[in-house]
């Protein structure tokens, strides 16, 4: 499964100018993410996800990587994060 970066952050068009690209972008400025995790992560459809995916990608900013399956320990993390936020935050 392919991975994605952001090399450097853009200049979205109008049709990416929403908060959940903004956040997407951010997300894969710090690490590498399969389409899939960007999708559950966001909440958007396949083809959203993909056409920004395609954008970035002709616009050279996507580093690409072969990705590993995530270990079982890996999925408890991802559920896990919301509430360790929620305690950073309460703290």
């Amino acid at each position: 499964m392919k991975e994605y970066k952001l090399k450097s952050w853009p200049e979205l068009p109008a049709a990416f100018r929403r908060t959940v690209y903004r956040r997407l972008l951010s997300d894969l400025s710090q690490r590498h993410m399969s389409e899939v995790a960007l999708r559950q992560r966001s909440g958007l459809s396949t083809s959203d996800v993909r056409s920004l995916m395609h954008y970035l990608g002709t616009e050279g900013l996507l580093d690409e990587r072969d990705g590993e399956e995530a270990p079982r320990a890996g999925l408890i993390a991802w559920f896990a994060w919301p509430i360790q936020a929620w305690m950073r935050r309460s703290g």
